[in-house]
């Protein structure tokens, strides 16, 4: 038997029936959702329907206390990679929200704690936050998570809180 390995090129389309063979395949039996061309090479692991509905899941064998809390220079490479992610495009340069949401204002749909926030950029949100895990790993998304907790909260909000009171 002949053991080397082999590269095969697939389209999005095709690559959605090799996800759906290869969950299969491993005992998944839950719909893949659709490979898109813009991103055909996403991990699988983001690309199922329980993945988006962990919402307050951390990945397997992830910490959910956050290893880089207030480090200085954590906290400047956060603020670099906020605006390389094109974070900065949906929640404004200074994250006080634009097209999504603040994330400087200390309210938070999905919970503000540190597991909860690294939850949400590495799975993403339902109506409009992309996952960003398959991407930036935990490494990444705590970096992140550090760079948010270090902004101050401003002064005035433009906003009532969602919340009821």
């Amino acid at each position: 038997m002949d053991l080397r390995p082999v590269s095969v090129r697939v389209g999005p389309v095709t690559a959605g029936v090799l996800i759906a063979l290869l969950g299969t395949a491993c005992g998944r039996t839950e719909k893949p959702i659709e490979t898109s061309a813009a991103q055909p090479d996403a991990p699988l692991a983001i690309r199922y329907e329980s993945h988006f509905a962990a919402g307050q899941q951390l990945p397997p064998g992830a910490d959910p206390h956050n290893p880089k809390a207030k480090d200085p220079a954590t906290i400047k490479a956060g603020a670099a990679l906020f605006a390389a992610m094109n974070c900065d495009g949906c929640h404004g340069g200074d994250a006080s929200g634009f097209i999504g949401p603040s994330l400087a204002d200390g309210r938070w749909r999905y919970g503000g704690a540190d597991a909860e926030v690294f939850a949400s950029i590495f799975y993403g949100r339902p109506k409009g936050m992309p996952a960003f895990g398959g991407k930036l790993g935990a490494d990444g998304v705590w970096t992140l998570v550090t760079y948010l907790e270090s902004l101050p909260v401003p002064a005035n909000n433009a906003t009532e809180s969602w919340e009821s009171q």
